[in-house]
């Protein structure tokens, strides 16, 4: 592993790194190219839709987002669900409302001309009943071109990969049709390959979604901007290196004060050097690896531990929320101003 090895540290009195290296990291190279085509079958269908509905990660509502959706879809009225609600979090430091970090990324969105906004947990329903009747009012108050003489609504569900546009069409079945999955979902980004028939998620009023696979814009903003999307699982691991991924968690959990790892894997105290971090989980999880060293007197065995499955079991702990709620994003709502929190409305609120 080429990493930099830095002091352990209690949780109490540490100094987190300021930080995080990105110089060297070839961004491009980790967001394949063909996704151009992807957007061009959503343009080809837009005269059959009446409403866009955007899917992006809640633990990264201000960065990742495609442009290009904006660009070549925006015609069409939009809506952005936020999604994974309850693995992000939502409270400020400084104050226990969750509604404070809440309106300030409603503030945001907002100044970028977003001004329907919902937060969504797919896997439990919550807030998906709120998603049917913003849709009817969107599309109510614009005008449907050619398909005025149309009774039924069809919608067209965007956003980059795996941030749960087919689990938002499941939950949508579950919620007005009591019927299962329509689509597949899963842990890992191109599951959706292709732009599908229509799924019907509604009965009054009588409405169709079309599913999409996951598109990237085809410049990522920034080294950071591209960590926080494969953190969030839009790439394949491998593509990053799960190391390097691992150590951007770290750095993470560290600087917003998040210490759950700590306790997850029983390793007494806080620390951000990335190698004794994953040292350790390796040895607790036993995953360990018999290596051959040449020595002077030949071939020896010699266990050390396999961090590149201790990484993976760090990444997969963070996704599925047991470390806690993490905020991604949390740097960029910080330098923004202070929104009032008695003005603001919370996530279940909206």
């Amino acid at each position: 592993m080429k990493l930099i090895p830095l002091a352990l540290c209690s949780a109490a009195r540490a100094a987190w790194r300021e930080s995080f290296p990105l110089g060297g990291r070839d961004v491009a190279r980790w967001f394949p190219g063909h996704m151009a085509k992807g957007l061009k079958k959503m343009q080809s269908s837009l005269k059959l839709v009446d409403c866009i509905i955007e899917v992006h990660d809640a633990r990264i509502p201000l960065s990742g987002r495609n442009p290009l959706f904006q660009e070549t879809l925006g015609i069409k009225p939009h809506l952005l669900i936020l999604n994974k609600m309850d693995l992000a979090d939502l409270k400020e430091q400084q104050c226990l409302k969750q509604k404070c970090l809440f309106q300030k990324i409603i503030q945001h969105l907002e100044g970028e001309g977003l001004k329907n906004v919902i937060f969504t947990n797919c896997i439990k329903d919550e807030n998906i009943k709120q998603v049917i009747p913003k849709v009817t009012e969107l599309v109510g108050s614009s005008y449907r071109y050619h398909r005025g003489e149309n009774v039924e609504f069809c919608i067209m569900v965007i956003g980059v990969p795996n941030v749960g546009k087919s689990s938002l069409i499941n939950s949508l079945r579950r919620q007005h049709l009591r019927k299962g999955k329509a689509t597949r979902v899963g842990g890992e980004p191109g599951i959706t390959r292709a732009v599908m028939s229509r799924i019907q998620v509604c009965e009054r009023p009588l409405m169709f979604l079309l599913d999409t696979p996951g598109v990237l814009a085809p410049r990522i903003e920034s080294v950071e901007t591209g960590l926080k999307l494969a953190l969030c699982g839009t790439v394949l691991d491998h593509l990053v290196g799960e190391e390097t991924l691992a150590d951007y968690l770290l750095y993470t959990l560290n600087r917003h004060q998040l210490f759950g790892y700590v306790q997850h894997y029983g390793l007494g105290e806080a620390c951000d050097d990335v190698a004794s971090v994953l040292k350790r989980v390796a040895v607790r999880l036993g995953k360990t690896q018999k290596v051959k060293v040449l020595t002077g007197t030949g071939n020896v065995n010699v266990i050390q531990p396999n961090y590149p499955a201790a990484a993976r079991d760090f990444l997969r702990t963070f996704r599925s929320g047991l470390l806690g709620p993490v905020m991604l994003d949390r740097d960029i709502l910080q330098s923004s101003p202070q929104a009032d929190p008695c003005l603001a409305l919370g996530p279940r609120d909206v």
